[in-house]
């Protein structure tokens, strides 16, 4: 077998088609910072966004071609030559270089969206491909929407795009409307009729419209597919992408069946859903496969007896496996800095000194709230200590909320505003949206829109984090601000102001 195909390959959008989900939007660092935990799992491929599409994305795709070694960079393009010559440029540092580039071949798409015929798509594809080449070896066709394509015109496509330079050929399910043996059946058809097909890898890219994502992809590789493009968490339009931790350890937990897997470090899994889910606002649904709070517990009496006699009785996975400790060590209030610090670099985390030590004065004040402090807890609040910046414009020094069945909500706040102090008051339907106001009412941001606000526990009880997440949205630019606490009032509160923080313009 050629060495090309001994694996799969995995090419992860979370960056591209991932950040396309609504509300996903991402910072400049927060991409770089996703982008490194990308490369420590050892992905293939790092879609790193769709340069011609603003200068935001340009730049953004830029600094990981610069500051991230290990996995190829590649970047989306439409098959015109300001979008290919874009991608190129954007990534001119990278050591490993792709332009990923598509054109539509489904009739509706053809008709409708481009009003092109099939002959002037043909033309186009090629094209593009041969203009990529010019700038890199390594090039990917996608033709979108290829699984409502018409198979005969989806092969002369993907026979002439490999002739002009191709070296992968990309079939995507971009509508999420195929099922497992159709997506299986469409790999073997072009793979066995496709002249050159050789020459390529395959590779998969679904959508989870009618929850078959990862079977079709699985589907795919069963069927000659040796790259799957998928998203931490499965987060993507509608109903996101193929999720890159279920067919990763679809892949490691039946080897018997695939016979084939990934080079992903599967350990760095539950870190990187995490980050995901952090960054974007994105809440991962307990029961989700792999990486949901529930994913490894167990409450019914028979499976717990079962577990505790032998964990395969009912876990087909361990959590060591994705990078969750099973055994944790509690930590109180009495842990000092070293055991402290011990647990921040066993949880994957490289802080700098300064950093350690605000997390060090958090994690104090928490474990004067809270009985017991888990590793979910010390995520939560290193990561909070890593969002602030010296350079925050807006900074949290207290606030007071009064509420009851028979009163009026009334939040006062106090703000360090470029460092000098500002006070306000404000009342609301309950004390959030009463310390939302005040917050306006002191910031001057009354032109900001809440668009979503949402609160979940960190770690179970009664003493539990609140992680809050806002979603702002001001002259059209959208931002996620992300918080943790005791109190969910001030999660909320400090959530909304690290959103307010991450304006471009205040």
């Amino acid at each position: 077998m050629n060495s090309n195909l001994d694996f799969v390959r995995i090419f992860d959008t979370t960056l591209r088609d991932g950040e396309q989900c609504p509300g996903a939007a991402m910072s400049e660092n927060e991409k770089i910072e996703i982008a490194l935990q990308l490369a420590k799992m050892n992905v293939d491929v790092i879609e790193a966004g769709f340069p011609v599409s603003s200068p935001v994305q340009f730049q953004a795709v830029q600094r990981i071609s610069r500051e991230v070694e290990g996995p190829i960079i590649a970047a989306l393009a439409r098959a015109v030559r300001p979008d290919l010559e874009a991608a190129a440029k954007a990534i001119i540092p990278a050591q490993k270089k792709r332009i990923h580039t598509f054109i539509a071949s489904s009739p509706i798409h053809m008709k409708f969206k481009l009003g092109k015929e099939p002959s002037e798509v043909l033309k186009m594809a090629i094209e593009a491909v041969k203009i990529c080449r010019d700038f890199v070896e390594d090039v990917e066709f996608s033709p979108e929407d290829a699984t409502r394509s018409e198979p005969e015109f989806l092969r002369e496509l993907c026979e002439a795009v490999i002739e002009a330079g191709a070296t992968t050929i990309n079939i995507p399910d971009t509508v999420g409307y195929t099922t497992p043996y159709e997506y299986g059946e469409l790999f073997k058809f072009l793979i066995q009729n496709v002249k050159g097909s050789e020459k390529a890898i395959f590779s998969a890219h679904c959508h989870n419209d009618l929850g078959l994502a990862t079977s079709n992809s699985l589907a795919a590789i069963l069927n000659g597919a040796r790259q799957v493009e998928c998203t931490v968490n499965g987060i993507g339009e509608r109903a996101g992408n193929t999720a890159m931790e279920e067919v990763v350890m679809a892949l490691r937990t039946r080897k018997d069946k695939f016979g084939i897997q990934t080079r992903i470090q599967t350990e760095e899994i539950a870190k990187a859903s995490y980050l995901v889910k952090t960054i974007t606002g994105m809440v991962v649904q307990p029961n989700k496969a792999v990486v949901g709070a529930n994913a490894f517990a167990h409450e019914s009496g028979i499976h717990q007896d079962g577990v505790l006699k032998n964990r395969e009785t009912y876990e087909i996975m361990t959590p060591e496996s994705v990078g969750i400790q099973s055994n944790r060590m509690v930590l109180g209030r009495h842990s000092g800095r070293a055991g402290f610090k011990d647990r921040i670099v066993r949880l994957g985390f490289s802080p700098h000194p300064e950093e350690l030590e605000a997390a060090y004065q958090r994690f104090l004040e928490i474990a004067d709230r809270k009985k017991e402090i888990f590793d979910e807890d010390i995520r939560a609040l290193f990561a909070d200590e890593s969002r602030k910046s010296s350079t925050d414009k807006f900074v949290l020094e207290s606030f007071h909320v009064t509420t009851g069945t028979k009163s009026t909500p009334t939040a006062s706040i106090r703000l360090s505003i470029e460092g000098k102090t500002q006070e306000e008051s404000a009342t609301g339907d309950g004390p959030v949206d009463s310390i939302f106001k005040a917050i306006q009412k002191a910031t001057l941001s009354g032109d900001v829109e809440l668009i979503k606000l949402v609160i979940s526990p960190v770690t179970e009880g009664q003493d539990a984090l609140a992680e809050a997440s806002v979603t702002l949205e001001k002259h059209g630019e959208r931002v996620v601000g992300k918080a943790s606490s005791t109190d969910i009032i001030e999660a909320c509160s400090q959530a909304y102001i690290s959103a307010l923080n991450r304006f471009s313009l205040n």
